[in-house]
């Protein structure tokens, strides 16, 4: 049983977000100010762009528009303020058209108003806060903000400025009615005019105003879609808390968003290219992130971490693996950057540890299946607590390292120190409903030829402080990418040695290779022989998983694996261990599943010293061993022989393999598997809650057939001593050891461990149990062991850890 946690205490995040900004920083991100054209800006709302080309000959944008802005630090109501437009040149017949307004412009924010469309243009507006059915000219015209929606009646310049009821006017091409000197030039069906950077408000339009490339904003900072980003140059109204949203999906995916400011807390210049930002004026918000990543594709980043930029991007959900389940990556692409400043402080990570880590690890799923749309609740579940943190900076200090590093150089560290822990210092998988809250996987910045990564056992600490962005990936889930990593205190693991056999104990042994083949190196060969001989002390009977053919994964139709074998068996040899003999059967070409063209099998090795196969011919690829005879007769009708190879319960898996053998005048069978793998289950972090694990249904199928066979064999002999042994790619409380032990055929070893070292693998920083040794209620004394050499060791033989166990049969 899993001893009980006791409540954690709980600390807002709000109270953590209160620190992130170091003093004196959101002065440093607010852009500095651009100088004014000729006098004070407008306090607050005026025509920030006109584009009245929508449509025409050669335009992009289905639209005219205009574009409001709001320089004030209060929202400024629209309720009864209409737009209102009239030609260049108006005539004693022209009149105002109207547009009435409704809503508000936030404080520094937009505000887009559709007007007409044309035949031409194949781009929308982004979702406009309001539509009208003026229509503009391309190239002369008078725009105005007025207080009321009755028409305007002033026709010239003087007259309009004295008409208190306008707020703001914008004259372009050769419009009669503008402000100040002149109306502004270049509109065309291609440009729209838009106030320079900075907003100025001079009450000349000519000297305000700049024709350019058409930018259409809407008040959520949505950019039309389709259009080249402009370089921004000024914050926009949307922040990264307002991309990221109080849910895993951003209301705003597939806009283009303008002008979003933060400051660049890391950089990736190596596999998925980009940027992390953060904005350093959180909102009080628990559940928004104010971080988000910048992908560059496979452009290398130009900005560096302290840079205050501007990134002007479309928001997307980055799926690593969608058909398997993965959470969502909420990130800008396609991004156009301006940097503001450099050498900025950043912001404050937030410390991620026992104190606030949540200890239930998932929400409920809303009517989807999926936990996408459910509102985030990060003081109550983990998966919330990692997700409202995405792409900000994080923290984690001395944390113990609990899945050593790998060929990828990541490695993963336990953040909270309540998940159960191990004997040798990983954290146990006991149970569906306890995956370990604390895990995290942890990467670099850098590429390892400019920072070398720590290579790290299970065990061992980083100490100090480790910290970064908090990214997601397939491989791990929610992932502390380190600008700053901290020193590797080696603990100095080692690897077991199981204790020697008595001379009346028979020794069974199980080993999954990982995919050997002859042509693997050398080197492989003899780290497995020492495991073999050093480490397992030479077991009577060693099954082997993972067995290839001759030339491993080439596809030509090979089977043999006599040169894999032989050589394995002189490793062993050399290594000081026993002349090995050897049974096996070889698969049908491609119908085992594996590696494609490797035609793994199980293989059993012997020491003809100590123990005799007992062959009887007949065992082939597609032909199902049975039981002959009853009582101390019963034996096999093939040995080796393979059980029900023909059921489906085996399509594309490898079948059991059984042998009978003596020692010392007694009969044993030892039954070798390997069960069909969990790809393409969903993963513990799956977005869909609870994770779907359809590969257990044919595990659990393929343990009810050998269940069957093991009662049959007892059922003509109750005193039968079988011995099941191998990869059954489950758990000891899975449905599949259920089915495999049920009526008490067999009982599973693994339960009759210490319950801290009850774990043969290390997968996501999970130790758990995959390999299991089963005996049949006759075997009686069993002294088992899980001798631990590979999976918590960066450098290994194999994903897997060797078993054994000693029975006097």
């Amino acid at each position: 049983m899993t001893t009980p946690i006791a409540p954690r205490p709980r600390s807002r995040r709000a109270l953590l977000r209160a620190a992130i900004l170091p003093a004196g920083l959101a002065a440093s991100l607010v852009l500095a100010p651009l100088p004014a054209a000729v006098a004070a800006p407008s306090a607050d709302a005026l025509i920030a762009e006109v584009y009245g080309g929508g449509g025409n000959s050669g335009a992009t944008l289905k639209n005219d528009f205009v574009e409001l802005a709001n320089k004030g630090g209060a929202a400024f109501g629209l309720d009864g303020w209409s737009l209102q437009y009239i030609s260049g040149a108006p005539g004693p017949a022209s009149q105002w058209g109207v547009t009435p307004l409704t809503g508000a412009i936030a404080p520094g924010g937009r505000y887009l108003v559709a007007e007409a469309a044309g035949a031409a243009g194949t781009v929308e507006l982004p979702t406009p806060d309001a539509t009208g059915s003026l229509a503009l000219s391309g190239t002369s015209g008078t725009v105005a903000l007025v207080r009321g929606v009755d028409p305007l009646t002033c026709k010239t310049a003087a007259d309009c400025a004295a008409d208190p009821r306008v707020r703001d006017l914008v004259g372009f091409g050769t419009a009669v009615v503008h402000e100040g000197s002149a109306a502004v030039a270049g509109a065309s069906n291609t440009a729209s005019v838009a106030r320079k950077a900075g907003l100025p408000d001079t009450d000349d339009n000519a000297a305000d105003l700049a024709a350019g490339a058409p930018t259409p904003t809407n008040s959520r900072g949505e950019v039309a879609e389709g259009s080249t980003p402009t370089t921004p140059t000024e914050p926009g109204a949307v922040r990264i808390h307002d991309i990221q949203g109080r849910t895993r999906l951003s209301d705003r995916t597939g806009k283009t968003v303008a002008g979003v400011p933060g400051v660049v807390t890391g950089v990736r210049a190596y596999g998925s290219k980009g940027f992390w930002i953060q904005d350093p004026n959180p909102d009080a918000d628990p559940a928004t992130s104010e971080g988000v990543f910048v992908y560059t594709g496979s452009a290398n980043p130009t900005v560096k971490v302290g840079d205050a930029v501007l990134v002007t991007g479309k928001v997307t959900e980055y799926y690593p693996n969608y058909n398997g389940g993965s959470q969502s990556l909420t990130q800008l692409t396609n991004p156009a950057v301006t940097v503001v400043s450099s050498g900025n402080p950043l912001p404050a990570p937030v410390v991620v540890d026992t104190r606030n880590i949540p200890g239930t690890y998932s929400p409920a799923a809303g009517a989807d299946g999926t936990i996408n749309g459910v509102t985030l609740d990060p003081e109550k579940y983990t998966l919330d607590f990692y997700e409202s943190l995405e792409g900000m900076l994080v923290e984690v200090r001395d944390v113990r390292v609990i899945q050593a590093t790998d060929k990828y150089n990541e490695l993963w560290v336990a953040a909270d120190k309540q998940d159960q822990k191990s004997k040798r210092g990983g954290v146990l998988y006991e149970s569906y409903a306890e995956p370990n809250v604390g895990r995290l996987m942890v990467q670099q910045q850098a590429p390892v030829s400019q920072r070398p990564f720590p290579v790290a056992n299970v065990g061992d600490v980083l100490t100090g402080t480790t910290s970064g962005p908090l990214d997601y990936n397939q491989f791990g889930g929610y992932t502390l990418v380190a600008g700053t990593l901290g020193a590797l205190q080696d603990n100095h693991l080692e690897r077991e040695v199981t204790a020697p056999a008595g001379e009346r104990e028979l020794t069974v042994a199980t080993y999954n290779v990982e995919n050997l083949a002859a042509t693997n190196p050398d080197a492989k060969f003899a780290e497995l022989a020492t495991g073999v001989v050093t480490h397992l002390r030479s077991p009577d009977i060693v099954a082997l998983e993972e067995i290839q053919d001759n030339n491993g994964a080439k596809s030509d139709g090979t089977v043999d694996a006599s040169q894999t074998v032989a050589k394995f068996i002189a490793a062993i040899k050399a290594a000081g261990g026993p002349a090995y003999d050897w049974r096996s059967i070889a698969p049908e070409d491609g119908k085992d599943g594996g590696e494609p063209g490797g035609n793994i099998r199980q293989v059993f090795l012997f020491n003809p010293q100590r123990v005799s196969f007992t062959d009887i011919p007949g065992g082939t690829a597609t032909t199902a061993v049975d039981v002959a005879g009853t009582g101390s007769a019963a034996s096999l009708t093939a040995s080796p022989g393979r059980i029900s190879p023909a059921d489906a319960a085996w399509t594309n898996s490898r079948k059991p393999l059984i042998g009978q053998f003596s020692f010392r005048g007694k009969k044993v069978f030892v039954i070798a598997n390997h069960f069909n793998s969990k790809g393409g289950d969903q993963g513990i972090d799956s977005r869909f809650q609870a994770p779907a694990r359809s590969s257990e249904v044919q595990r659990t199928a393929q343990a009810t057939v050998e269940q069957a066979f093991v009662a049959k064999l007892l059922a003509a002999d109750k005193e039968a001593k079988v011995v099941s042994v191998g990869d059954f790619n489950d758990y000891q409380f899975s449905p599949a050891l259920t089915a495999l032990t049920k009526d008490g055929v067999l009982r599973d070893l693994v339960d009759e461990l210490p319950e801290k070292e009850q774990y043969s693998y290390v997968y996501q920083g999970n130790s758990q149990v995959l390999d299991h040794i089963l005996v049949s209620p006759e075997v009686g004394y069993a002294k088992y062991d899980v001798v631990h050499i590979n999976a918590e060791f960066a450098q290994q033989a194999s994903d897997h850890d060797p078993q054994l166990v000693r029975i006097r049969p």
